[in-house]
């Protein structure tokens, strides 16, 4: 075996911010300012001793001998590009970020590897557009040698990299240095330890282009969604925010970025008779190149071996031959019968859709879906809850008691054949909840929860319980998970819903800054996040009679029956209860 070159050198890593959604919009000018770009960013390098070892057009790596040079020709093309920006329309602008960090990096050919470049790549992927970040090792050599300011940016926890990073900002257009991802030391060493790889399961493609296909790819998306969730080693985006990629215009790629995603699975779903093929791929969403892939020619029967062996395969693929439960499927089959698993997904797509004749129609599916397998748990779990949307929406007529006692029949049913499903659990939380049986509702959240970490619904739940039993901190922490996976929920047009429960973990903890600040982010405020934050402005003698969001909204919440909304917080404290409707009281009196 012949011996591995390495050396000590300088990486600079630079790529072209938003490239992708760019070429989406406008192909042939995107290329055109690339190039002009690149006939800045090359030469600058070339001339301060720099070699470009890696390109792939939007993106280039380069090594120097000096770090000083190398920072120089980074400083040089970003005010190069700056310059040029000021000039052009902004459909023409092109922003560039940079990393740059020193190490001991080995030599093959032309080619450079080892923890430097990847490091240098990370800083790259977490600085601020036309900016420069650079590792403590460049600050070091650098400090005191080049006629820019460096800043501090505070410590940064890197994607797959095992260590919290001091990391040092230059800005040569001028702008201040982001500390937005900074974290404090302790806090990103702790960021690190519990790093988890964050994927999203896009919706497939349905190859055979029919409304009845699509309740089948659809509903096995969903299905590969709730198992991922099921592994506490990933965190996993939201169905109804990996849906919204249906509709985006922008690539798979900067999709990812917008939610933070590290990974992408991606793919079709063909049937044919009783036949079915699915195409399958794992993408690492920083660079788009395939992980993993694979193509299952199966009768449909045997589609729940398909999906286990793609969690199965993936899973490994980003976690490794460990040991996860939750790989382990054997209880969880809804059904043997084929037709009541295809009218349990025809009906979930239905509900998915917040519509009264799809909801209406969802329910009926569920319905035969029971009618061929009496013992589908899942059906009643979905029937109860899809019945739970109309009655919230004002769907359905007649009695809604019995319509309400119809819902906890399918519950307790479910429960009886599967009470392993999760599903049941969480829906067992919220009815809980709603009717202060705090108890029985942590019970069931917190089984719900450990079948299932990943699921934004069962960590809205669970956190909404905790808040207000007494472990707000774990409460707040699960509420914000679930508004990071999931910030628009299904149903909703914007992050209000979760908001507005982050902000009462956070009255509930006695934190009226972040309530003020939580306030001021909703596009609606609603009466429960209005009258709590005053609250605890007035408990801690904070002014807030002046701000916005009190004064803008105190005469629309004026004729409201104030008793009957405070009672619809659900809170577990009757004390509170009431200190809530006195101070109310006196707002208005």
């Amino acid at each position: 075996m012949s011996k591995v070159k390495r050396k000590l050198t300088t990486i600079l890593a630079t790529d072209c911010v938003g490239f992708s959604k760019r070429m989406d919009e406008n192909e042939e000018l995107t290329l055109e300012n690339l190039k002009a770009c690149r006939s800045i960013i090359d030469p600058q390098i070339k001339e301060f001793g720099g070699r470009i070892f890696y390109t792939a057009g939007d993106s280039v790596i380069a090594e120097f001998e000096s770090p000083v040079e190398c920072v120089n020709a980074a400083i040089g093309f970003q005010k190069a590009i700056n310059d040029r920006n000021n000039t052009l329309s902004e459909e023409s602008q092109l922003d560039w970020r940079v990393g740059i960090h020193l190490d001991d990096v080995i030599i093959e050919g032309d080619n450079v590897y080892g923890n430097g470049v990847n490091i240098a790549a990370r800083l790259e992927t977490a600085c601020s557009p036309g900016q420069i970040l650079l590792s403590t090792a460049v600050q070091d050599q650098v400090n005191k040698r080049i006629n820019f300011t460096i800043e501090d940016a505070g410590t940064k926890s890197l994607k797959n990299i095992d260590e919290a990073f001091q990391v040092y900002g230059i800005s040569p257009s001028g702008g201040k240095i982001s500390k937005t991802n900074a974290l404090k030391e302790k806090d990103a060493q702790e960021a690190v330890k519990s790093y988890k790889p964050k994927l999203a399961v896009l919706p497939f493609d349905n190859m055979n282009n029919d409304e009845d296909s699509g309740y089948l790819v659809d509903g096995v998306v969903e299905d590969l969604i709730t198992e991922f969730s099921r592994i506490r080693e990933l965190e996993v985006l939201s169905r109804q925010s990996c849906f919204e990629f249906r509709d985006a215009t922008s690539s798979i790629r900067d999709f990812c970025k917008k939610f933070g995603v590290d990974y992408a699975v991606s793919g079709s779903i063909r049937t044919s008779g009783k036949r079915v093929r699915i195409s399958v791929e794992l993408s690492d969403a920083t660079d788009g190149n395939a992980l993993w892939n694979n193509k299952y020619d199966r009768i449909l029967e045997d589609i729940f071996d398909v999906q286990d062996e793609i969690v199965r395969k993936i899973s490994i693929a980003l976690l490794g031959e460990i040991e996860i439960s939750s790989l382990e499927r054997a209880n969880r089959k809804p059904t043997e019968n084929l037709t009541s698993y295809e009218l349990l997904l025809r009906g979930k797509v239905l509900h998915h859709k917040f519509k009264k004749e799809a909801c209406l129609e969802a329910i009926d599916s569920f319905n035969k879906a029971i009618q061929a397998d009496n013992n589908n748990g899942q059906a009643y779990a979905w029937k109860a809850c899809a019945i739970g949307q109309a009655m919230g929406r004002g769907y359905l007529e007649g009695d809604m008691q019995e319509w309400w006692n119809n819902s906890m029949q399918c519950i307790d049913k479910a429960q009886q054949l599967n009470d392993n499903d999760f599903e049941v659990h969480r829906m067992l939380a919220e009815v809980a909840l709603s009717t202060h049986d705090f108890k029985a509702g942590e019970r069931h959240a917190r089984a719900s929860f450990k079948m299932v970490p990943n699921d934004p619904r069962v960590l809205s739940v669970y956190g909404e319980i905790l808040s207000r039993t007494g472990s707000t901190e774990k409460g707040i922490e699960l509420l914000e998970s679930a508004l990071e996976l999931d910030p628009i929920p299904m149903g909703k047009t914007n992050t209000d819903h979760r908001t507005r429960a982050v902000l009462f973990g956070y009255f509930m903890d006695r934190n009226s800054k972040m309530c003020k600040e939580l306030i001021n982010n909703l596009q609606d405020i609603d009466f429960k996040s209005w009258l709590v934050t005053a609250k605890i402005c007035d408990d801690e003698e904070i002014e807030y009679t002046s701000e916005v969001w009190f004064t803008e909204n105190k005469d629309h919440f004026k004729e409201m029956d104030w008793e009957m909304e405070i009672d619809r917080f659900h809170l577990n404290n009757e004390g509170l209860q009431k200190s809530l409707v006195g101070f109310v009281e006196s707002l208005f009196n």
